[in-house]
C-alpha cells in the first residue's frame, strides 16, 4: 500500500517528469526545505547550491569543509535511496552537446542572477527578499516560455 500511494509506478510504466506526483513533490519538498532550515540555523548561510560549490573550488572559502560536506550529502543521499533497492527511472532525451550547452547556459544565469534556483527559490523567498522573487518570477517565465517554444514551435 505505502508503496503504490508514494512510489504508483513500475518498471513497465517509468516516471516522466511531465507526470503530477504530489506525495513524492511534497516529501520532496520538505526535505529541501527542512536541510536549508538546518543549514541556516547551523551556518548563517543560505543554502544555495552554486554559492557552496564556488566556495570548494580555489580559491577555497575558510568553511570549506561545511561546503563540501553538504556537496558529499546532495550526491550520497540519492546513492543511499538507490542502495536501499528504490529505483529512479529518468530518461534524457537531449545529447550530450545540448547539456554542456544547457549547463554553461545555466552557469551565465547563476552569474548574472547572482545566484540559482535553490538559493533564490527556496531560501530567498522563504525570508522574503524581493530580490529573489523578481529572480525566480524570471526563472519561471524563462522556463514556461522555454518549454512553449521547444515543444509548440519547434515540435520538439
Amino acid at each position: 500500500m505505502f508503496h503504490d500511494v508514494f512510489y504508483p509506478y513500475t518498471k513497465e510504466k517509468d516516471l516522466k517528469m511531465t507526470e503530477f506526483t504530489p506525495y513524492l513533490s511534497l516529501i520532496g519538498g520538505l526535505f529541501i526545505g527542512l536541510g536549508a532550515v538546518i543549514f541556516m540555523a547551523a551556518n548563517g548561510r543560505i543554502a544555495g547550491m552554486t554559492g557552496i560549490l564556488g566556495g570548494v573550488l580555489p580559491p577555497v572559502a575558510k568553511d570549506w569543509a561545511v561546503r563540501a560536506a553538504f556537496l558529499v550529502g546532495a550526491v550520497v543521499a540519492p546513492m543511499i535511496y538507490v542502495s536501499l533497492g528504490n529505483d529512479i527511472p529518468f530518461y534524457v532525451p537531449s545529447s550530450v552537446l545540448m547539456l554542456v550547452l544547457g549547463g554553461f547556459l545555466v552557469g551565465l544565469g547563476v552569474f548574472f542572477g547572482g545566484g540559482c534556483t535553490s538559493g533564490h527559490g527556496v531560501c530567498g523567498m522563504a525570508r522574503f527578499s524581493v530580490r529573489s522573487l523578481i529572480a525566480t518570477l524570471s526563472f519561471m517565465v524563462t522556463t514556461f516560455a522555454t518549454v512553449f517554444v521547444i515543444r509548440h514551435i519547434l515540435g520538439l
